[in-house]
């Protein structure tokens, strides 16, 4: 069940942004904050994405040293700016119900595949970074190794494209 919501949450993110835009009802006073909001997601998100190993060492810098899912976290933050941008008090209804019915899940599947591969250096690692929301400012570690070449290799600078979509879409429809 996991593995198909897992694929499934690129597809569906796509419908669900048809919908979005038709119930977005823009407005000056909150579409400057949420897109502000939005855009720290997706730096957040190239952070992460830059510190990544994909299955070969486990990541415990830079923006793993503050959430075992910041990938996720910048999605998260994202979403809610796109929310506040919006102006649509069901829009976040969808989004909250989008988001932890589906990637909640998925992350405590990956959160066994990396048990699997990384055993106890995970089991400790899981010890001191909290599964999502932040909780404290690490003592080390937060700079990371951030390489701009695994940023481009995991393609996520298109992010970065659809971010500057949607807000010429929003904007338009003011």
């Amino acid at each position: 069940m996991v593995s198909i919501l897992s694929r499934m949450r690129i597809p569906m993110g796509f419908c669900l942004a048809g919908l979005y835009f038709y119930m977005a009802e823009p407005a000056w006073p909150t579409l400057p904050f949420g897109l502000a909001l939005a855009f720290f997601g997706v730096l957040f998100r190239a952070w992460a994405t830059g510190n990544i190993h994909k299955d070969n060492h486990l990541a415990i810098v830079g923006p793993y040293t503050l959430s075992r899912h910041p990938l996720y976290l910048g999605t998260f933050v994202i979403g809610l700016g796109f929310c506040l941008a919006g102006s649509n008090l069901l829009i976040l209804i969808f989004f909250f119900t989008f988001f932890f019915c589906l990637y909640v899940p998925v992350m405590k599947a990956e959160e066994k595949h990396l048990k699997r591969l990384f055993n106890q250096e995970y089991e400790n690692y899981k010890k001191s970074v909290p599964f999502f929301i932040p909780s404290k400012w690490p003592s080390n570690k937060i700079i990371g190794t951030f390489q701009l070449e695994k940023y481009f290799k995991n393609k996520e600078y298109k992010v970065i494209l659809g971010f500057i979509i949607s807000f010429g879409l929003l904007i338009l429809k003011i």
